[in-house]
């Protein structure tokens, strides 16, 4: 048994990025400035986008983008209902209704043909997510977006680094958001930020996000009421030492991946984790196991319970944003997305960082395969 908590995320910070933060508390400039200015040119330039918009989130960031596109009360928006309810929230903070679709069962990501099939004339556009860091069908969801004449956002709030087809994620919507709170690779505290191709939709976007330093001694607002959503430069220069050594993060992530499936493919009709023949290079936002259809629901959350027993944080990985209070007022019920809420009931997410050690690995895994035979469903999980 553990003796002290194992964490289901850890930051990997290093000196040079205390260095960096302190070197900007002592400077005269704390809120957005330079340092902002720097992540962001150097976060474009990284996805090969001619934009890049540091804000306080990726819930704000997305918020920005739909109301830089106009989109608000009266419109649709299809999103996929196994998702992180703080970034799709904000559909519903833009006044909008999200209209969710089912995944696909491999992969997790919004199904191009099954978002399809819920545009109406009042849909506006379609958020896709590369849900745990694995990236949506990204082809077929621009042509159906060309298609309907809709707007493609990516949400890339789960991902960073990995490759669809040779680009990088961020680099397909029309507008695409990321997001640096924990447990992210990139970890400062909260953040955000939004790439775009588009000169227009990137100026309207700072002009909803905040108040430019160059206007400070105007009294003229200007056509957008900004929402104070900037970035401080405390937060980028955090933001941006990390992201300098990203391609380290990524690989000190990639051992710890090898070592959980390394344990994890012992148990009896294990499956690789799925990676599909379009996705070149995944880098995971959590580790997840998705038990066998033999487990149900419960059996889940004892398997979750018996891990916490041993000082595991572990956790569902999700839960329907469907069956949520707010969108369940909204019409929705259990048994409209079948396949969202199969993978839901059964999926567990296991502490996922670079401080692991392959001792600690051996440990959580073995305590959950423990878990799962005492609970009386065999050892047949995949992942």
């Amino acid at each position: 048994m553990q003796t002290s908590l194992l964490p289901m995320n850890d930051p990997d910070l290093a000196q040079s990025d205390l260095d960096a933060v302190v070197e900007t508390i002592t400077s005269p400039r704390l809120s957005a400035g330079p340092k902002v200015e720097e992540f962001e040119a150097e976060f474009a330039a990284y996805l090969g986008r001619k934009h890049a918009i540091a804000v306080s989130s990726g819930t704000i960031g997305l918020l920005l983008t739909l109301r830089a596109y106009g989109i608000g009360p009266g419109d649709e928006v299809v999103a996929s209902a196994h998702s992180f309810r703080e970034t799709t929230h904000a559909i519903a903070l833009s006044g909008a209704r999200p209209v969710f679709a089912d995944i696909d069962y491999w992969a997790g990501t919004l199904a191009p043909e099954k978002a399809e099939a819920v545009i109406t004339d009042k849909t506006k556009a379609i958020v896709a997510g590369n849900t745990n860091g694995h990236p949506a069908p990204w082809e077929p969801f621009r042509q159906l977006a060309e298609a309907k004449k809709l707007i493609l956002i990516e949400d890339s709030t789960e991902a960073i680094g990995s490759i669809y087809k040779g680009k990088l994620v961020g680099s397909f919507g029309d507008c695409s958001v990321f997001d640096f709170s924990q447990p992210g690779v990139i970890a400062c505290g909260e953040g955000g930020m939004i790439v775009t191709d588009d000169d227009d939709r990137a100026s309207a976007i700072r002009n909803l996000r905040s108040r430019r330093i160059a206007e400070r001694s105007s009294v003229v607002l200007g056509a957008y009421p900004p929402m104070q959503a900037a970035m401080s430069d405390i937060t980028a220069a955090l933001g941006l030492a990390q992201f300098r050594r990203l391609e380290l993060l990524l690989a000190r992530r990639t051992r710890v991946e090898r070592w959980f499936y390394q344990y994890v493919k012992s148990f009896e009709g294990i499956k690789d984790p799925y990676i599909a023949p379009d996705v070149e290079e995944v880098h995971w936002f959590l580790y997840v196991v998705h038990l066998g259809t033999r487990f149900s629901r419960s059996s889940r959350d004892q398997i979750i319970e018996d891990l916490q027993t041993e000082k595991i944080d572990a956790a569902a990985y999700s839960h329907p944003l469907h069956l949520q209070r707010y969108y369940f007022d909204l019409g929705y019920r259990r048994g409209n997305f079948f396949v969202t809420e199969k993978v839901a009931d059964r999926a567990v997410a296991l502490p996922f960082h670079a401080h692991l050690t392959e001792n600690q690995i051996a440990f959580i895994v073995g305590t959950m395969k423990d878990a799962s035979i005492n609970i009386g469903a065999g050892a047949a999980i995949y992942l």
